[in-house]
Parts: C-alpha cells; structure tokens; sequence
C-alpha cells in the first residue's frame, strides 16, 4: 500500500491550524479558571512563587485568628473588671452609710454589702473565656504569638479580682470590730486590716473604706493595663490584615490572567482559526483541480 502524502500547502495550512486549536483550548481555559499559571508546567518560577507567597499568608492568617481571639479573652476580662468596679463603688457607699446609722441599720446594711460580695465572686467565676479567666487568678496567663518568623508575641498576666465575703463586720459592738474584720482575695491588698484597738464602729469603717479605695484603685489600674493591649492588639489585627492582603495580592499577580486580553486573544485566534481553514479548503480545491486535469 502506497504512502498518502500531504502537499506542503496542505501540510502548512493543518498544522497551523492544529496550533490555533491548541491556543484556543490555552486561551479559554484561562477565561474559564482566571489563571494563566494553573501547575508547575506553565510557568515552574510564577508557579513556585505564588505557593510561597500564598503559604506564608495561610500561617499569617493562622495567627491573626489568635489575635482576634486574644481581643476577644481581654474584652470579656475588662468588661469583668468594670462590672466589679461598679460593684465596689456601690459596697463602699454601704460603708459610708453604715457610719452614720444605728446599730440596727448597720445590719440591714451588712446583709446589703455581704450580697454585693458575693455577686463579685459569682461575676469573677464567670468571666472565663474559652477555658481562660484573666480576673480570677494572678497565675493565668494570656499568651499571643504574632508571627512564626520573628516569635514575636504578647503575654497578659491575670489579676485576682475576687473578694471574700464580709462577714461579722456590721450590728457588733466597737470592741468585737477588731476581731471580725475580714479580708480581700486579691485586689492588691495583702493581709486583713489590722486594728489592734477599735474604739468606735467609724474607725473600723474608716479602715474599711480606705482599703476600698485601694481595691478600687487596683481594679482600674488592671482594666487600664487591660484596655492598653486591646488597643494594641486591634492595631496588630489591622497590620495582619493589610500583610495578609498584600501576600495574596503578590501572589495573584504571578498567576492570575487578565481577562481583558485573554478575550481579546481568543477573538484573533478565532479569527485566525476561521483563515486558516478556509485555506486548508482552498489548498484542497487546488489539489482536486489538478486531479481533474488527468480524468
């Protein structure tokens, strides 16, 4: 059996039109996926660049979870600390009332303040956020990593912030007070408030009211210290937003098509496509006309 043979106009115009094809099938899968590096074989070098790129954003994005969480663990800590503030504001105005009052108020009062005491130990125990309590112990430790390159990181110590319940310190007689003080859990007060003689209930209450003071003083002073690294994490937050970006942007121009060419490409390939097949036919014409010349 003889060998076809393909005339060379023939031959030039299929095999243009078989890279057009080609081209074509290129261009469109560009349109249709918005990449015009897909795998290692387009382009190994824009290919391994953008991973790069894009991994480092997915760790990034990993870390800014944990600062936006850590935000989260601080603001549930410091809205503790101010519901507490208020607290002991209202529980010294009880000691400031209880000064002036009968013996009989005093104990409606005690009742009052013993209560407050309570509800900031119950506030205290709540204010745990994901398994972590920043107001209940001075042991707890909120650590935040910002990076994986430079270790980078924040650490918050906790604060105790609850207090025991006032017991026995209303509706006594002056020289029983001495004895029947009770102490702060935390709050920056160490010890009890130690009188060795309390000759009169306003003394005692003078005491109280001072160690108040101090309490109080420790619980804005934590919420302050609190409020500061919020306000630096929300800072950190946005910095890991505008870096994330940024690395998906680099990484999007290494491997993404503009689709305002690659439209205009498939036109002329279409275009090109459409000439190169009407010459393949007329190529063909020719051929049958010289057939025609030996029947």
């Amino acid at each position: 059996m003889s060998e076809v043979k393909l005339s060379a106009a023939i031959r030039t115009n299929l095999l243009s039109l078989q890279q057009t094809a080609t081209q074509v099938a290129s261009t469109q899968n560009r349109l249709a996926t918005g990449l015009k590096v897909t795998s290692a074989a387009d382009d190994a070098t824009a290919y391994f660049q953008a991973k790069a790129l894009n991994d480092r954003a997915n760790d990034i994005r990993g870390k800014r979870e944990g600062i936006d969480q850590g935000i989260s663990t601080l603001s549930a800590a410091l809205t503790a600390l101010g519901t507490v503030e208020e607290i002991l504001v209202q529980m010294k105005g009880i000691l400031s009332s209880a000064k002036a009052g009968t013996s009989a108020e005093r104990a409606t009062l005690k009742a009052q303040f013993t209560d407050l005491a309570d509800q900031v130990n119950s506030l205290v125990v709540d204010a745990s956020y994901q398994g972590l309590n920043l107001v209940e112990s001075t042991t707890a430790t909120l650590s935040i990593s910002f990076s994986d390159k430079t270790g980078s990181l924040l650490a918050v110590s906790g604060f105790n912030a609850s207090v025991s319940a006032l017991t026995g310190l209303f509706g006594v007689s002056a020289a029983a007070m001495a004895s029947k003080i009770s102490t702060f859990s935390g709050m920056g007060i160490s010890g009890g408030w130690s009188l060795i003689s309390a000759a009169t209930a306003v003394t005692v209450l003078d005491s109280a009211l001072d160690a108040f003071d101090s309490a109080i003083s420790a619980v804005r002073s934590n919420a302050k210290k609190l409020g500061s690294n919020v306000a630096l994490l929300k800072s950190r937050l946005d910095f890991t937003d505008e870096y994330i970006q940024g690395l998906s942007s680099g990484a999007d121009k290494l491997v993404l098509a503009d689709l305002n060419q690659e439209g205009a490409n498939l036109v002329a390939l279409q275009t090109r496509q459409a000439l190169a097949t009407q010459a393949l036919a007329f190529a063909g014409q020719v051929e049958q006309a010289i057939l025609q010349l030996f029947v």
